[in-house]
């Protein structure tokens, strides 16, 4: 009996064991089988997921910026989807990665790339709530979505997600991912990375950003359409608010810290580019699409360093739309002003409309719906050209002084006809009616007196010669047969641009080198090579003795007097500078080009629809302009002289009048 309770006693433990043992196998199947499916579905879903390198290697969609001549005035983006400005950790600053720690990750320097508290935090709020509100994720997780993967909420996208933050943190460090994430995340629409947010908004760069201004970035990343909308401002100051409060609580801010950055006034901007010297801007932006593709620049974060002087360039814009709306009173509503430096061809300054951010056209015909003023035409630059009225002439007179004559040698001013052109006789008359006789041509040009203007081309300089002559100096619109211009060439019957106009004048400036314009000074790619530096190689298309004359002539004050008076718009105390008018016979046009050996400066008023002004000379409409922007201007440039000219006359008689002799 005894054995027999022995007997059960082992059968009861060896049965015991038997269960235990089958239950540990069974579980340990269970465990194995979970490992064994774990690895399969990283395997199964890991297999085209990108390698971590491609960080490293891959190249996120940056806009490309224009700059002004300095580096240091951003004047414009371009970019397609994503306005993107990529900048080191260095630069951002220690607050604001703190505020977006604190908001989006307060663990981020403790976890592996995934965060079990944050996720089961989550999910506790998300059962209190009733619906998926919060992810947990980290911001390791969240730069690989951004990055690689889209935001469906789908079971295999996190996987795919946490395989690929696990291999992110492994790779790189806690500092390069914080970086890469604060260059990466949206910030509004089409608005990407801490430093074109802080530009977009603050208009400063992310290195400037205050406490308050920081919050309030981080508080975006939750929502940036949403919060960026000028209507949720309320919502927006709410969220940075508690921003600053997350701050305290993970010792980022002391509590008075956090209460003073609360006070703070919130300007944030409309989510609107502002452009700065639009007009150029948009010259510049039709090169470089022409020359490297819309999408290639829109994507691939170059940098452009324009000749623009933004000083001279500000100073411009406010005298051409202070100028502009008192000649209204003329009838003239619009005007235009360009900038260059002869001696290097830089453009300094463009003014293509008196006010590109005006809200609507002015002077409109009802029938036609053509404007007197159009604020987005750049008037300086456009293809349909204007005029330019005797501010021609000086081509004409250089021609003649490079075929042998000089300032000198004596033409006659008195009615004259110098036959058929264009199917009427063609008999101009100087501006005032009157005729003077027998004058030189340096009283002929300095006066712009039209008859004799008219013999110098005829019978001193050729209408050929003259205009191959204007054309190799950078008139680009001339582009008719010669025999289509005749006589009338002379006083401005061809059309032209303000910005050929100011680059020819800068011929005589440089006592006859030739300069195309210069606008861009040097382009560089996103790793800083430079791609692209305009080589300056002047050519000589004018003798030097001529030029010489033609700014000695445009600079005689004294000379000029009996037409304009002593003391004109064109006259500079202590300053030698050359100076041109232009009005068109039917009061469309109205110019005054002017020049030093540093400067060339062209206006041009009139209307955009050609409708005519005010029978007033440019001497009224367009002086006064030209000559408070060269004030500006030579106030920062020091004093330079022309070369003193010295020349002997090599014809020292009248041209012959007789009509039939003059037509040629």
């Amino acid at each position: 009996m005894a054995k027999r309770i022995y007997s059960r006693k082992i059968y009861k433990k060896t049965r015991g064991k038997t269960i235990f043992s089958r239950i540990f196998i069974f579980l340990g199947n269970i465990l194995l089988f979970f490992i064994v499916l774990c690895l399969f579905v990283f395997l199964y879903y890991a297999k085209d997921l990108p390698r971590p390198e491609d960080f490293q290697e891959k190249s996120l969609i940056q806009s490309t910026q224009i700059f002004d001549r300095t580096g240091k005035t951003l004047l414009y983006e371009i970019y397609g989807e994503q306005k993107r400005k990529i900048i080191p950790l260095s630069q951002i600053p220690k607050h604001l990665q703190d505020a977006v720690i604190a908001a989006e990750d307060a663990n981020f320097y403790k976890h592996c790339g995934i965060d079990f508290d944050g996720i089961l935090r989550a999910i506790k709020l998300n059962l209190k709530l009733k619906k998926f509100t919060y992810g947990g994720s980290t911001i390791s997780q969240q730069l690989i979505r951004s990055t690689f993967l889209n935001t469906k909420k789908t079971i295999k996208r996190k996987i795919r997600e946490i395989i690929l933050t696990l291999e992110l943190e492994r790779k790189y460090s806690k500092k390069q991912i914080l970086e890469w994430y604060l260059n990466q995340i949206p910030f509004g629409p089409n608005l990407y990375g801490v430093e074109s947010a802080a530009n977009n908004y603050f208009n400063k760069p992310a290195k400037d950003l205050s406490i308050a201004e920081s919050a309030a970035l981080a508080a975006l990343i939750k929502a940036p359409s949403y919060y960026s909308n000028r209507q949720n401002k309320d919502k927006l100051l709410i969220r940075r608010n508690y921003v600053l409060d997350r701050m305290v609580q993970e010792h980022y801010l002391s509590l008075k810290e956090a209460e003073k950055a609360k006070k703070e006034k919130l300007e944030l901007g409309e989510n609107l580019q502002l452009i700065k010297a639009p007009h150029f801007v948009f010259y510049i932006e039709n090169y470089l699409f022409e020359k490297y593709g819309k999408n290639f620049l829109e994507q691939g974060g170059f940098k452009i360093y324009t000749s623009l002087d933004w000083d001279l360039q500000q100073e411009a814009e406010k005298i051409v739309k202070k100028w502009a709306e008192r000649n209204k009173i003329y009838n003239a509503y619009n005007a235009a002003l360009v900038a260059i430096n002869p001696k290097n061809g830089q453009i300094l300054a463009m003014v293509g409309s008196k006010d590109w951010y005006a809200a609507l056209p002015e002077g409109c015909d009802k029938k036609t719906g053509r404007c007197k003023f159009d604020p987005k035409v750049n008037v300086a630059t456009y293809k349909i050209g204007r005029q330019p009225g005797s501010a021609f002439k000086p081509f004409v007179y250089a021609t003649a002084f490079q075929n042998g004559y000089s300032d000198k040698d004596i033409v006659i001013d008195e009615k004259t006809d110098f036959g058929i052109w264009g199917g009427k006789h063609y008999s101009p008359e100087n501006y005032d009616g009157k005729f003077r006789g027998a004058v030189t041509l340096r009283e002929a040009l300095a006066q712009s007196l039209n008859v004799p203007s008219v013999k110098v081309l005829i019978d001193f300089a050729g209408i050929k010669n003259s205009i191959e002559n204007a054309r190799k100096f950078g008139l680009t619109t001339l582009n008719k047969p010669d025999s289509f211009y005749g006589p009338s060439i002379v006083l401005g019957g061809g059309e032209v641009k303000l910005l050929d106009m100011v680059s020819a004048y800068g011929v005589f400036a440089t006592e006859g080198l030739r300069i195309p314009p210069v606008s861009i000074l040097k382009i560089e790619d996103s790793k800083g090579n430079i791609i692209e530096k305009p080589e300056v190689t002047p050519k000589r298309v004018l003798e030097k003795k001529a030029a010489q004359m033609i700014n000695s002539i445009l600079s005689d004050n004294k000379a000029r007097a009996p037409m304009f008076g002593s003391r004109s718009a064109l006259y500079f105390k202590n300053r030698q500078v050359a100076a041109k008018t232009g009005t068109t016979d039917n009061f469309r046009d109205a110019w005054t080009i002017g020049y030093t050996p540093s400067i060339v400066a062209g206006v041009w008023v009139g209307n955009n629809n050609n409708a005519p002004m005010a029978k007033k000379p440019s001497i009224v409409l367009a002086a006064p302009m030209w000559r408070e922007f060269m004030l500006k201007a030579l106030a920062k440039l020091p004093k330079e002289n022309f070369t003193e000219l010295k020349t002997e006359s090599n014809l020292n008689k009248p041209i012959n009048t007789d009509t039939n002799a003059s037509q040629k």
